[in-house]
């Protein structure tokens, strides 16, 4: 009995499994949505969490997977991303912006976040992070 051979070219499959910028939204989104529905605990409530701010912050932002993190980005480049704890094994997650961000202050400013919680307080600094960076 001989084994079936894949008929998918190797870059094909390299493209499903890692969509470029002109990917569709809605898969993106999707494939955010579960690797935030895999994590767990205190990671899973604060992807969630974030995943909300951040479409209700910048709407134009498209969800999507970034080095198997959930990502949002403009015109196919991320502008931020969140890692959880557990995948990193570290004691927080990190809410993470990249040089797309328009955050810039002066000459030093943050582009990562500790989080262990989200209180309202740290929601609408997030949202206004969030804004600013897609400005």
């Amino acid at each position: 009995m001989s084994k079936a051979k894949s008929t998918t070219k190797p870059a094909a499959k390299k493209a499903a499994a890692h969509p470029g910028p002109r990917a569709d939204k809605a898969d993106g989104e999707s494939a955010v949505l579960a690797m935030i529905a895999a994590m767990s605990g205190s990671d899973r409530t604060l992807g969630d969490r974030l995943h909300a701010i951040v479409k209700a912050s910048a709407p134009e932002l498209s969800p999507r997977l970034w080095y198997g993190m959930p990502a949002y980005a403009k015109d196919g480049k991320v502008v931020c991303f969140f890692q959880s704890a557990q995948k990193f094994k570290t004691r927080y997650a990190t809410l993470g912006f990249m040089h797309e961000a328009n955050l810039d202050e002066g000459a030093m400013w943050p582009t990562a976040f500790a989080l262990k919680e989200l209180t309202a307080a740290e929601e609408t600094r997030i949202g206004a992070l969030v804004k600013k960076a897609v400005s």
